[in-house]
């Protein structure tokens, strides 16, 4: 397994990965970390009969997901990954977005082992994480450096693969583009997400401004975010 890629991989939308991988019509789905349920609304409007069960742990975003009533395929309910409450042998996939090393670092391998649990056999685990490197990882670093739980996040897949829980089927490495009107949308969707406590001093403040402006143009400032997927299967 490889932490990082030294080609240049495709640049696009992570839809077009996760379509190409998988196969989701027909298909009982847990996505954990939904975050806002972008995701999770593409994955259930883009096809036919899927369900989907949505879980996420923050408390206030939880309440802003209960107020979505045009998702009749979706249920969202309020847990984390090391904790599914789900019976066992139940999804044919399971989704993290970005989510893994958001889950404390003294409980990646009972999240894995979690997924393993609700997976039918020959289920597939779907897991993307941001590699720490590129324009934007130097911005976001400057307030909230994830080096290491993004570290813990590779080491506790490589683990679980090594271990035999999960087998790899295929490390899969893009680039995500990522696009910013302008700074108030930067800090609405970066500095004021609240899943995690961002605070900046005023000094802090004017020079993470600065350098994301030195990235502005008139169609908003864009980065390109290189992304790591593993495909993971429970074979029994």
């Amino acid at each position: 397994m490889k932490l990082l890629d030294s080609t240049t991989p495709e640049t696009c939308a992570e839809n077009e990965i996760y379509n190409k991988l998988l196969q989701l019509d027909g298909k009982n789905i847990l996505e954990l970390g939904c975050g806002r349920a972008e995701i999770t609304r593409a994955i259930a409007c883009e096809g036919i009969n899927r369900h989907i069960t949505a879980l996420e742990v923050d408390k206030i975003q939880y309440r802003h997901l209960q107020a979505i009533d045009d998702l009749a395929n979706v249920e969202f309910i309020m847990a984390g990954a090391e904790s599914i409450p789900c019976p066992d042998n139940n999804f044919d996939i399971v989704f993290m977005f970005k989510s893994l090393h958001h889950v404390p670092l003294d409980l990646m391998q009972q999240a894995l082992q979690e997924i393993h649990r609700v997976l039918k056999p020959g289920g597939l685990a779907y897991i993307s994480e941001p590699v720490f490197a590129g324009d934007f990882n130097d911005l976001l670093k400057m307030f909230h450096d994830e080096q290491i739980v993004r570290l813990a996040a590779f080491e506790a897949i490589k683990d679980c693969v090594d271990a035999e829980l999960l087998s790899l089927q295929k490390e899969y490495f893009f680039n995500a583009p990522i696009c910013f009107e302008n700074f108030a949308d930067f800090e609405q969707k970066i500095l004021a997400a609240t899943h995690t406590d961002h605070k900046l001093s005023d000094a802090l403040y004017a020079r993470v401004k600065q350098k994301f402006e030195s990235h502005l143009s008139e169609s908003g400032a864009q980065y390109l975010m290189p992304i790591r997927i593993d495909l993971l299967q429970k074979e029994r």
